[in-house]
Formats: C-alpha cells, structure tokens, sequence
C-alpha cells in the first residue's frame, strides 16, 4: 500500500460518510426522496386506519421484504466470491499488470484491496438485514393497527406517524445499503489505479446527488 492508496481509501471514506451526513440533515428540511417518501408513508398509515381490510397494507409490506431479502441474500453471494477471489489473487496480479502496465501491484495489494471491498458487503449485509427486521415491525404494526373508527383525531395521528416512523427507518437502512453497494462499484475502479478510485467515488456520489435531491421521480412524487 502506498501513500496515495492511502489517501484514496481516505477520501473514498470521507465522500461516503460526508454524503450521508450532508443528505440526511438536507432530508428534513429539504425536498428530496426521502422527505417525500416520509410524508407519502404517513399519508399510507393515515388511510391504513380507515380501512377495514388491511390486507393490501401486509402485502405491500411482504413485497417492500422480499426486495431486501433479494438484496441480502445477494450481499452474501458477493461476499462469497470475494473470499473465494483472495485465493486467486497471484492470477489477478497478472490480470491487473497487462490492464494497468504502469502500476506494479503486488499480490498482498490486491488481497487488502478485496478484504475492503468484503467490508463494505458486510456493512451492506447488516443494513439488509435491519431493515428486513424494520420491515417485519412494521407489518406487525399493521397487523394490530386498532380500529380508526375507535380512535381520537390525535391518537389517529399518533398511531399513524409512529407506524409510518418504524417503516420510515427501514427505508433508511434499505437505503444505506444500497449507497454502500454503489460505492463499492466505485472501489472496483482501485484496483486498477487509485486516482481513478478517487475519480470513480466522485462519479457516483454525483449521481446519487442527482437521484435524491433532482431526478424526475422527485418531482413526480412532489406533485402529488
């Protein structure tokens, strides 16, 4: 490892934890996916009270759980292939020389190089997973939900904006693991040179920018 490896790995870090930092404190005052999507949830929970059946509410809940479950369960398969890649790393040594000829990488480079990349899946992995639980409260929720017909006007919203919270934050944790899978893209690019590591995270922080805070979607779910 050199000294500008160190300092990619530095300011790969510091682009990924500066991003979260920077869109979770624009989120609440800002209008971005995620203030969206919290005020449609509440909105969701708000009519889940005034129904009787309920059961399209549970099923909205299993789908939003069978996509993380997609996502976990593929983390994992990542996961075994990146252990699996460490034992091969004297082939990729050969691989990387005649992509990069003016880089000598060693075999222990690439080795630490992959036990990053397994890091950051693991990281990703307990996101999942989190909001996999988060998911299962909120269809439990739901699923005790008392009749809305019964209730006050306050603890109609109470029970609504606490519900649509619980589902609120499983969105998030869903959403960090996504943000880590996006910057391991960029890490494949360290690999090969770790100028176009730090050139590759500024890319994709780019682009999640644009998603959350101007993409066409936002403005839909603004205008409804």
């Amino acid at each position: 490892m050199t000294l500008i490896d160190a300092a990619a790995v530095l300011w790969f870090l510091l682009l990924w934890g500066g991003y979260t930092f920077y869109a979770k404190r624009k989120a609440r005052t800002v209008s971005c996916l995620s203030f969206e999507m919290r005020r449609k949830r509440n909105d969701w929970m708000q009519q889940m009270l005034s129904r009787d059946n309920k059961m399209a509410d549970v099923a909205l809940i299993s789908t939003l759980e069978r996509n993380v479950s997609f996502f976990a369960s593929s983390t994992l398969l990542i996961l075994a292939g990146l252990l699996t890649a460490m034992v091969s790393s004297t082939s990729l040594a050969e691989v990387l020389a005649y992509l990069a000829p003016w880089r000598e990488v060693s075999k222990e480079a690439i080795q630490v190089k992959i036990l990053f990349l397994a890091v950051i899946y693991v990281f990703a992995f307990f996101q999942f997973t989190w909001a996999l639980r988060q998911y299962g409260f909120g269809g439990v929720l739901i699923t005790a939900a008392p009749d809305g017909k019964n209730l006050t006007e306050e603890e109609h919203a109470l029970y609504a904006n606490r519900t649509a919270k619980v589902i609120d934050l499983a969105g998030h944790s869903f959403n960090y693991g996504l943000r880590a899978i996006y910057f391991s893209l960029a890490t494949l690019s360290w690999f090969i040179d770790p100028i176009a590591f730090m050139a590759t995270s500024v890319v994709v922080l780019a682009v999640m920018r644009h998603r959350e805070f101007h993409s066409k979607v936002l403005k839909a779910l603004q205008q409804c």
